[in-house]
């Protein structure tokens, strides 16, 4: 796991509390792609389940997810796919 990657996942475990989370670094199939950098580490996928979203949209849960990463968004993630589910969802 990169270290951005460790880093978004730590910090979605301590706002969300999550049942399940995947982060996986998709760096390497935007090469070449704007915000694309040697090295990667800038364009990510979150597939997150928590309770924390139940009645949520899904535009409040994306809210969620980017706050609580606003800093990692801010300096040096480009691009970020979320998946966000409550846990009755799957």
């Amino acid at each position: 796991m990169t270290a951005m990657a460790e880093r978004i996942t730590t910090k979605l475990e301590q706002a969300l509390a999550p049942a399940r989370l995947a982060v996986i670094d998709e760096s390497h199939q935007h090469h070449g792609h704007s915000g694309w950098r040697e090295g990667g580490e800038t364009h990510f996928r979150v597939d997150i389940v928590s309770q924390a979203f139940a009645g949520k949209s899904r535009l409040e849960r994306h809210r969620l997810v980017n706050a609580a990463l606003a800093e990692e968004l801010a300096g040096g993630v480009h691009a970020l796919a979320i998946v966000a589910r409550a846990p009755e969802e799957g």
